[in-house]
């Protein structure tokens, strides 16, 4: 594996790891949108300059692209996807317990991409 882009490839994924999936990528999310959510409520609160309140459309238009972009629930990508997440802190080892060894393994591989 020499790049995020090898990463993608068809793996069975059994209904048990699907519904660990589900829970572990709808985890990721919320924690995601509840920083954006924290940090835009601060943003709003500290507003001083009705200029102020552009600089927040922005961070929300720059972190909505982010999130659109990254969470992508196809099985083909998912542990790429979940590889980012971990990497971000969106996700830990914890969250993704129930699915296979091998897929775990590559997860954390995958991460190392991200994080360097």
């Amino acid at each position: 594996m020499s790049s995020p882009e090898n990463f993608i490839q068809h793996i069975p994924w059994t209904p048990i790891e699907k519904k660990v999936a589900r829970k572990a990528f709808d985890q990721a999310f919320e924690r995601q949108c509840a920083s954006i959510k924290a940090e835009a409520v601060k943003m709003i609160a500290n507003a001083a300059a009705p200029s102020d309140i552009w600089r927040v459309h922005d961070y929300l238009s720059q972190h909505r692209r982010t999130v659109v972009a990254l969470y992508d629930y196809r099985y083909s990508v998912l542990l790429n996807v979940f590889a980012r997440l971990l990497s971000d802190g969106w996700l830990d080892e914890a969250d993704l317990a129930g699915l296979a060894e091998d897929k775990i393994a590559r997860i954390k591989r995958g991460a190392s991409f991200w994080s360097t």
